[in-house]
């Protein structure tokens, strides 16, 4: 029997045209003409950083601390908030024997050729219940200062606001960022010293006025008096800084960085990382397996 072919109207599989190579296919990517940038540039013979002449105008002109905030901020601070600024640096830089100085310790211990890996164990460290605290502190305060229409004129508009912040923290059964340290258990020493430079400058905001308001109404609702930490106030000022609220954390760890050199410098001259580590590895003891019981349940 002759094989039938396919009507003129409808072509046989695989013979109509072929595809466009370009069909369905992503424009050629065009590479950008230019990278605009207020930062660093360079050209045969000079650095500029943030339109100034690296060499001339900051270099032995402008102090760490204040380059710091410029760069972050895109404009050159004043004497008042690079002296807040620095206070809350200095304020965050170290707290002795903490996870994050630990962790540091005992990575150098493993690996001394890599000094940028124990300032990056560190660092990683940092969160929730050390250095994060000053992020953590200024959303919550920046967020409970949103809702309101206008803000207060005085001490008890101040506690009113404060009170109704806390209340609902604590009806979403949720700590309240800033309040209360493992060691300062009366005064955190940091937290009125900043509180006194910010005053001093001319740059006590509204994240610190609700701040001091928390610390005076709080026990109303949580039943005891905890301290306003210097984490936590270290937040709110950075706030009433004006610098970008998603960079809090990294202003804490630019602190914490220069106190984990202090701690790899020390540990140089006055080693105890290898005593941390024996007093774990010698002091183990072999127990039997303990599986999770939910995962138990979950089996059965």
């Amino acid at each position: 029997m002759p094989e039938q072919q396919p009507p003129d109207s409808a072509p046989a599989p695989g013979s109509g045209p072929e595809p466009s190579p370009t069909a369905g296919a992503r424009p050629p990517y065009e590479p950008r003409r230019t990278y605009e940038t207020a930062l660093g540039a360079s050209s045969a013979h000079a650095i500029t950083l943030l339109g100034h002449d690296l060499a001339r105008d900051i270099m032995g002109e402008v102090g760490f601390g204040e380059l710091a905030f410029w760069l972050a901020a895109q404009r050159r601070p004043t004497k008042g908030e690079t002296r807040l600024f620095e206070a809350v640096l200095a304020a965050l830089a170290d707290h002795g024997f903490t996870p994050t100085a630990i962790v540091t310790r005992l990575t150098y211990l493993s690996a001394p050729d890599s000094v940028q890996g124990a300032l990056a164990a560190g660092l990683l460290g940092g969160g929730s219940r050390f250095l994060g605290v000053t992020e953590d502190c200024a959303h919550f305060l920046h967020e409970a200062l949103a809702g309101e229409e206008r803000l207060p004129r005085d001490d008890a508009g101040w506690d009113e606001l404060a009170l109704r912040a806390v209340t609902d923290r604590r009806a979403a059964d949720a700590f309240v960022p800033g309040l209360g340290h493992h060691v300062h258990k009366q005064e955190d020493p940091r937290t009125p010293r900043l509180m006194a430079i910010a005053a001093e400058e001319g740059l006590y905001g509204p994240h610190l006025s609700l701040f001091a308001a928390i610390g005076r109404v709080h026990p109303r609702v949580l039943g005891r008096t905890l301290p306003l930490n210097g984490a936590g106030v270290c937040g709110a000022a950075l706030a009433d800084l004006g610098l970008p609220m998603e960079l809090l954390r990294a202003f804490a760890l630019l602190a914490r960085t220069a106190g984990l050199i202090g701690q790899l410098a020390e540990e140089l001259r006055h080693p105890v990382a290898n005593d941390i580590f024996l007093s774990v590895d010698l002091n183990n003891r072999s127990v039997p397996p303990d599986p999770d019981p939910r995962e138990q349940r979950e089996q059965h």
